[in-house]
């Protein structure tokens, strides 16, 4: 063997006799330091050659001793990065070139691109430890980040994955920076985002003038922002503050006033506030924290974590007391850590003076709109919301909510897969011709799939207003950019008013477009994320507040016999008239006049929801039922979530989605145990010629039963649980019958009703005892937001079946 200094390197040149490998590795391989990983596994082997970006994944060409070539291509996927993940790797035989070192190529950008882009990651423990080190030339370093974390996906602006095509390319490294970028033996070797007070972003803190909100925000003079704002939430500001994915609104999480203030601002209703805590044992007195729980709240992606809250919360020495205002009536605290250098200075180092120990996180954006992130737009749509803007000059390309995640049966549960998750793929049972999917209208999240695999955006928001249309357009294109894939066929929703089939109406351009049945969607969602391949058939319960029907009414209580090429209605809700639309939505009370009226039930003076029904409103409201104006049936599961909310006295009004439904979980909740007798649906075989259901589930006996517990005076809380205990019953009745009939032993648990935990897993524990396979979802949420998912899958089939 011979060695000699390659690029300042050692590297060792085998005498005997040498083959060469081309390796080809697929997955999330860039940005996460897997070139300078390959560099260093290759050098401590002896081997020589090269290692490059394309945008294929990390190609490397290795070259030595057919033993070490053999423990290089064990190793490279058994050792890789923290952040890597490695789909693939193929390897081929190429001429020996003798090569002598071993090289880290500029990267190509020549083709399509098929590698995958790392997601966001919080900051690791070596940065974090830098960050609070004065010792250490990057202590306190707003933008410290190394190879295994910090900003990924929401500063690519092209790929491969390399400084000059993020928005880091208008910072020059300094000649410090450069050194450790250039050092194969230095954590920062091709750390795309590497800066330093020197040369990296520079924060600015900005403050509105309190006497007249139209003037521009004046720039605060001084060295250090971060002390500035940490003095301004302690006063009780409220501060928009730049982070990886946008803006958020932040106030001291304990001061009654800031909270209600911010609250009053966002028109927020009762809608709970997410936290930011500095450490869990800041907020652990008053929820519970599970292992798993402790876990997602700790690992890369450091998303938000819905809590359960204690019902009795001890105080806890020195431990901040939470403000009422942050999440009244709700059973959980949406609670996440610090996840970037910024974060952990907003909430004091060591040796800081006292601040705000919880801070509410609320993305930064006027209420249904999508969350800001151009800072000239953060200036002027957050005017009259925040009294501070903490900002920098690092743009960024693409907007990113936080994540919203939960612990359903020791298993994380999605309700809004966002930073830290976007744009991870989800693997495809089966294949599809390259596709685009546009998702619903609430919570939308748009999708892109070729081959075995499907991307999804991070969460766009509510299609109806302009600025989440547009938002919409361009988390399209930008996704296309990263992934590579052109879409030959398009899918949608079937409701004509979905502003997001709208938009893939008008963007054919030629190609094919399927629209897929909504619930239809939400079940092969479940089965494509389980795996589930062709021929498989499910009982799909997709219960959700609404979807358009094959009959043209709201559907959202169904059973339905699936596959991806199609389903049978078995089971529905039975309908009742939907007055209103949206009026009925946000108050409940109409939603429980309405039942109570298909029930045969009078409305007695005596009942909460005819108690709060204005008079007039209600003379308006039976006349409107009487003569079907402005009615359209529903077979809502969601929407009967409402009426028993409002029957029970527990929640009339709704300031925000299924806010009635929460309630009422949260009611249950406190129940206790002993539950006594419960309620019962009523199961009939539907007529022939109507919807095509051979099981109608009929909630009338349920509200009889409802009606009969409040004369008797039964507390709200052991209605509501018995309430939930009805409905998993109704469940494992119908799916029992849908076995009988069909032969099917695999449920599929799908739409937004089951994101309420207390009955999904009451389901999901009766559906086992009775011998069914279980599928909850554990990739994508349950509601809309895993809509597009489903949609992929099934207009793949269609249109692949229409073209045979």
């Amino acid at each position: 063997m011979t060695t000699g200094q390659v690029d300042g390197v050692t590297a060792t040149a085998p005498t005997t006799a040498a083959v060469r490998r081309r390796i080809t590795v697929r997955g999330v391989v860039q940005g996460v330091g897997f070139r300078p990983f390959v560099h260093a596994l290759a050098t401590e082997l002896g081997l020589t050659g090269h290692v490059t970006n394309t945008g294929e994944g990390v190609v490397a060409e290795v070259e030595g001793a057919a033993a070490a070539l053999a423990r290089f291509g064990r190793r490279i996927s058994a050792d890789a990065p923290p952040l890597a993940v490695v789909e693939t790797v193929d390897a081929e035989d190429v001429p020996v070139t003798g090569d002598t070192g071993f090289r880290i190529h500029p990267s190509r950008t020549d083709g399509l691109s098929r590698t995958l882009v790392s997601p966001d990651a919080a900051t690791c423990d070596a940065c974090l430890a830098e960050l609070t080190d004065p010792a250490d030339r990057r202590y306190r370093h707003p933008f410290l980040t190394c190879t295994h974390c910090g900003p990924r996906f929401t500063i690519v602006t092209a790929v491969p994955y390399d400084r000059a095509l993020t928005t880091m390319d208008r910072f020059p490294m300094c000649a410090r920076c450069a050194r450790e970028y250039a050092d194969p033996a230095d954590r920062r070797f091709h750390a795309q985002p590497i800066s330093c007070h020197d040369c990296g972003p520079r924060l600015r803190l900005l403050t509105a003038d309190p006497e007249d909100r139209t003037r521009p925000p004046r720039p605060v003079p001084g060295a250090d922002p971060v002390a500035d704002t940490r003095r301004l939430l302690a006063d009780g500001a409220i501060v928009a503050v730049k982070g990886l994915g946008g803006y958020h609104l932040v106030c001291d999480a304990a001061d009654d006033s800031a909270v209600t203030l911010l609250r009053r601002r966002k028109a927020r209703g009762d809608k709970p506030f997410a936290l930011m805590a500095r450490d869990i044992a800041d907020i652990e007195h008053a929820v519970h924290v599970r292992a798993e729980e402790r876990a997602l709240l700790t690992g890369p992606a450091h998303p938000i974590v819905l809590l359960r809250r204690r019902q009795d919360p001890a105080p806890a020495p020195n431990a901040p007391v939470l403000s009422g205002a942050v999440a009244p009536g709700s059973p959980d605290l949406g609670v996440m850590l610090p996840y970037t250098p910024l974060h952990h200075l907003l909430l004091g180092l060591p040796g800081d003076p006292p601040g705000p120990r919880l801070l509410v996180m609320t993305s930064g954006n006027v209420a249904g709109e999508p969350i800001v992130t151009d800072d000239e737009e953060a200036v002027r749509r957050l005017a009259h919301l925040a009294d501070a803007w903490l900002t920098h000059d690092r743009p960024i390309r693409i907007p990113c909510d936080d994540s919203v995640v939960r612990i359903s049966d020791g298993e994380p549960l999605f309700v809004r897969r966002s930073r830290g998750h976007a744009p991870l793929p989800v693997r495809l049972p089966v294949p599809v011709r390259p596709a685009l999917a546009a998702g619903g209208d609430l919570k939308n999240v748009l999708c892109l799939a070729e081959g075995h695999r499907a991307w999804l955006s991070a969460h766009i928001g509510d299609m109806d207003d302009l600025a989440t249309q547009l938002a919409f357009e361009e988390a399209e294109a930008h996704l296309e950019t990263v992934t590579g894939v052109r879409p030959q066929l398009l899918a949608a929703d079937r409701h004509p008013g979905y502003r997001s089939g709208q938009w893939a109406q008008r963007h054919t351009d030629g190609r094919p477009l399927v629209r897929v049945q909504h619930h239809h969607a939400h079940v092969a969602a479940a089965m494509a994320e389980h795996g589930l391949r062709d021929g498989h058939p499910v009982i799909g319960v997709a219960f959700d507040g609404t979807g358009y029907g094959d009959d043209h009414a709201v559907w959202g209580g169904e059973i339905l016999l699936a596959d991806y090429d199609g389903y049978r209605r078995f089971g529905q809700l039975a309908y009742v008239p939907l007055p209103g639309g949206d009026t009925t939505v946000r108050r409940p009370y109409r939603m429980a006049l309405a039942h109570l009226r298909a029930a045969g039930i009078d409305w007695d003076v005596d009942l909460p929801p005819v108690a709060a029904c204005p008079q007039e409103e209600r003379r308006l409201l039976a006349r409107q039922l009487e003569r079907h104006l402005n009615c359209v049936p529903t077979s809502s599961m969601g929407r009967l979530f409402d009426a028993v909310s409002s029957l029970a006295g527990i929640c009339h009004h709704a300031g925000y989605e299924a806010q009635a439904a929460v309630a009422l979980e949260a009611a249950a909740l406190t129940a206790g145990e002993d539950r006594g007798p419960g309620y019962a649906f009523a199961l009939r075989s539907a007529p022939s010629g109507g919807t095509g259901a051979d099981t109608v589930a009929d909630p009338a006996p349920v509200l009889t039963s409802v009606v009969a517990d409040l004369r008797a005076g039964t507390a709200p809380a052991l209605i509501a649980a018995r309430f939930h205990t009805a409905v998993a019953d109704l469940v494992r009745r119908g799916c029992a019958l849908a076995r009988e009939r069909a032969g099917l032993t695999t449920v599929a648990l799908t739409g937004g009703v089951f994101a309420n935990t207390l009955l999904a897993e009451a389901t999901a524990r009766l559906l086992r005892q009775d011998g069914f396979t279980v599928l909850r979802h554990r990739h994508v949420p349950p509601n809309d937001g895993g809509l597009a998912l489903g949609q992929i899958v099934v207009a793949a089939r269609t249109a692949g079946a229409a073209a045979r």
